[in-house]
């Protein structure tokens, strides 16, 4: 409609929220009409973002139409810019950001998390309210760790939006910090230990292969799931430093039975473990990325249940200390940068353990074969 005196007055409130009237002779004027009859002048500034001129019949239709033209021509100059932006562009902004410096597994967590959790569309940043956010988690409190995720990678987003000035304070800044759940402390016994490791060694699959490895080198499966060839130098596998957890490169021995294990694996791509298509949901993948559904079909093979891939490298080190193996060693071949390794002795202990590392691995061997023996 074309604004004037006659038909703004004559505008009907909305039965409840907001509603918006566009002028037809000024393209981004309009007006906003709340449910008590409220009738307020804006102008749109940027997608869904529209800044505040003031409200009628206060502020005239002339003076509110002078207004947005100066408003409507600083943007065109790019001399204004919104007084609030909505959840949703910065999300898209932060996440556009967060791909190029983030692992993919963790990206998609990042995604997966602030998309489901955090469902404020094209609200101002600015309305969300602590009250708004503890109503979102608490949806999660059957689900400690998902809420745990979810609150932490909160609180990263709105510091992000605080440094990019688009909000002042976080609307996180106040709330208490949300207890982790409770970590799993899974040891397979020597038994289950046995059965899974003759399942892997028996198995002709990439997957069997992978938990095999995962069992005699104790190292994550996103380390391992992503091995290159070019990485593997005969009695040992160099990680560089952008696959690690740590981001610290990490060079690690290898026994006989996990040098077996590896020239098993059939050489047809760059990686030992290559995905077995070149597009998941549209976009690129190299490695094995799929573990739910071979896990599954792996238990039942081996008869054991209740585990998931990360119990192997509890048991690896649970392991290490039953078989007397220094505490040092251990999580030197686990890649801690934590415990004995931390603090000033991280800094200033450059020794690399590999000796002992060796030592360590074939007495590990020798016991998982004692086991499958038995």
């Amino acid at each position: 409609m074309q604004f004037t005196d006659i038909s703004i007055r004559a505008l009907k409130p909305p039965a409840a929220g907001n509603t918006y009237v566009w002028d037809d002779s000024l393209k981004g004027f309009g007006l906003r009409i709340s449910a008590k009859g409220t009738k307020t002048f804006c102008v749109l500034i940027g997608s869904g973002r529209r800044q505040t001129i003031g409200r009628y019949p206060a502020l005239s239709l002339s003076e509110a139409r002078g207004e947005a033209k100066r408003l409507l021509a600083e943007k065109t100059l790019g001399k204004v810019r919104p007084t609030h932006t909505a959840f949703a562009d910065a999300l898209r902004d932060y996440l556009a950001e967060a791909e190029q410096r983030l692992r993919p597994l963790t990206f998609k967590l990042y995604r997966r998390h602030l998309t489901i959790h955090y469902p404020f569309g094209r609200t101002s940043l600015a309305d969300i309210t602590p009250r708004d956010i503890l109503r979102r988690l608490n949806q999660l409190t059957d689900r400690p760790s998902e809420k745990e995720h979810a609150a932490r990678i909160g609180r990263t987003f709105f510091k992000w939006c605080v440094h990019q000035h688009l909000l002042d304070r976080s609307p996180m800044e106040t709330l208490a910090p949300v207890q982790n759940g409770e970590s799993r402390e899974r040891v397979l016994t020597e038994e289950e230990l046995a059965r899974v490791y003759r399942t892997a060694l028996e198995g002709s699959s990439l997957f069997h292969r992978l938990v095999a490895l995962l069992i005699l080198t104790g190292q994550r499966r996103g380390e391992i799931s992503r091995l290159e060839w070019a990485w593997i130098n005969g009695e040992t596998v160099t990680l560089p430093a952008h696959v690690t957890k740590n981001k610290k490169e990490h060079r690690f021995p290898l026994g006989s039975q996990a040098k077996a294990v590896i020239e098993a694996i059939p050489r047809v791509s760059p990686y030992l473990f290559p995905a077995a298509r070149e597009q998941v949901r549209g976009k690129p993948v190299t490695t094995m990325a799929g573990f739910s559904k071979p896990k599954i079909a792996f238990d039942q093979e081996c008869g054991v249940t209740g585990w998931v891939l990360h119990d192997l490298r509890r048991t690896f080190a649970t392991g290490m200390q039953q078989l007397g193996i220094r505490l040092e060693v251990t999580e030197a071949l686990l890649n801690h940068v934590s415990g004995s390794r931390s603090g000033i002795v991280g800094i200033y202990q450059r020794y690399g353990w590999q000796r002992e590392m060796a030592e360590a691995i074939t007495l590990w061997e020798a016991h998982l074969q004692k086991l499958t023996a038995a």
